[in-house]
């Protein structure tokens, strides 16, 4: 792989309740750990917000380059991202659910396109095989 491009990020603190800073400043986040892990909550994010953040807006990227490809014409769809953690033999690990909503496309379509986009995405290249990942299409 031609590296185009390096994103850098520092976590200082402790961990899930420090803070996250890119190197322009760009991102520059306080964390807080949600209740449900234990935490006191908070106004921070958390690892799991900016990994669906990340992943929704990456996967929607590969979704619009696969339309474009495709030659599908598309308006106001949208990819959300829903990230789970939990235990996972002596660690944890994740789940993702991808929400797809493209309100102008047939859903054979669609999930065909959603399908294509998931062989694209970087971010579901990089969790292929280790993060469970679902698809779904909304109805319309």
């Amino acid at each position: 792989m031609q590296t185009l491009y390096v994103a850098k990020a520092t976590s200082t603190g402790s961990g899930r309740q420090g803070h996250v800073r890119s190197d322009d400043d760009v991102l520059d986040h306080e964390l807080s750990m949600p209740k449900e892990l234990g935490g006191a909550g908070g106004p921070g994010t958390n690892p799991e917000q900016l990994f669906a953040a990340g992943y929704a807006a990456c996967f929607h990227s590969a979704l619009r380059l696969v339309t474009r490809r495709e030659k599908v014409r598309v308006r106001d769809s949208s990819v959300r991202a829903e990230v789970g953690i939990g235990p996972d033999g002596d660690g944890f690990g994740l789940a993702v659910t991808l929400v797809v909503d493209l309100p102008d496309v047939e859903r054979d379509a669609a999930e065909k396109l959603v399908a294509a986009a998931h062989q694209v995405c970087p971010y579901s290249n990089a969790t292929r095989g280790n993060v469970d990942v679902e698809l779904r299409v909304t109805e319309h």
